[in-house]
């Protein structure tokens, strides 16, 4: 990549007992070799195998082409490439691939949380054995993500979002009076997400003017008062509107109208410089 690699400099709880964030000897080998197994079944509409994929590399580990540097220096680079318009670095998933395809430069063993977390901020993606008979398999940088995050926590891609045709006027307005109650709101928006797996979910885009705790607990309290308005069955989430990596944002803010917006009504701001929550 164009930009020096970075590296997590966080402390874990590990690296005091003299381990590091590689996954060694037979637990190594294993996780590798759980990682390829899990490749082998990815296929076009097997979005439970590849959910499979990315679970095999949350816990195990990949060797990355250094195009410049030694592993663990700090002029440390990545390599790159790119498919479709998007940013991808190139890895393997085991030392045979490595051998395999002809790689004479250095390489660097991390592990799959680690080499998401580095990768997903600068919006780039990791593809997997580039070498391979058919070129390997991409992971978007979106899926990184939620490698990073938590796959139990963020719903599997890709999504399918648009604007909700469910009929809830009541929720709706229960929403807007606890919102006007709620000084710490500017703008509320919304969108209905249908995951890669399982079940569609109203989302509730919450822009606020501080992101202080205090805020966030506001607006846990605006949506405890308006749930009651929401039929059984129908799931709802919050998203910020301030995350700049979480896609059902990015599409509320590009195509979702709010459908609250205290300064339309000569609300203004209540808390200064908006942020978002």
């Amino acid at each position: 990549m164009a930009d020096e690699k970075r590296r997590d400099t966080t402390r874990r709880p590990d690296e005091g007992k003299g381990r590091s964030h590689v996954i060694a000897g037979a637990q190594g080998g294993a996780a590798a070799g759980h990682v390829e197994q899990m490749l082998l079944q990815v296929a076009p509409g097997r979005f439970d195998a590849y959910e499979n994929l990315l679970a095999s590399l949350a816990g195990g580990q990949v060797w990355m082409l250094l195009w410049h540097g030694a592993p663990g220096s700090p002029d440390a680079q990545y390599g790159s490439m790119e498919v479709d318009g998007h940013g991808y670095a190139p890895c393997f998933t085991s030392p045979r691939e490595l051998a395999a395809s002809g790689w004479t430069r250095e390489h660097e063993v991390v592990s799959g949380r680690d080499v998401a977390l580095t990768l997903y901020p600068d919006r780039c993606g990791l593809w997997l054995n580039p070498h391979a008979a058919g070129g390997g398999v991409g992971i978007p940088w979106l899926d990184l993500r939620r490698i990073a995050v938590g796959l139990d926590l963020l719903p599997a891609g890709p999504l399918r979002i648009a604007e909700p045709t469910l009929q809830i006027p009541q929720f709706y307005a229960l929403l807007a009076q606890a919102a006007g109650r709620t000084p710490a709101v500017r703008s509320l928006r919304r969108a209905w997400v249908q995951p890669a797996l399982g079940e569609p979910y109203l989302a509730v885009g919450v822009e606020v003017y501080d992101g202080t705790p205090r805020a966030v607990e506001s607006v846990r309290r605006m949506m405890q008062q308006a749930v009651g308005g929401v039929p059984d069955g129908v799931a709802v989430s919050t998203v910020a509107m301030a995350d700049p990596y979480d896609p059902v944002a990015m599409w509320m803010r590009a195509a979702g109208p709010p459908f609250f917006d205290r300064e339309a009504y000569g609300g203004g701001p209540a808390w200064g410089p908006a942020r978002g929550y």
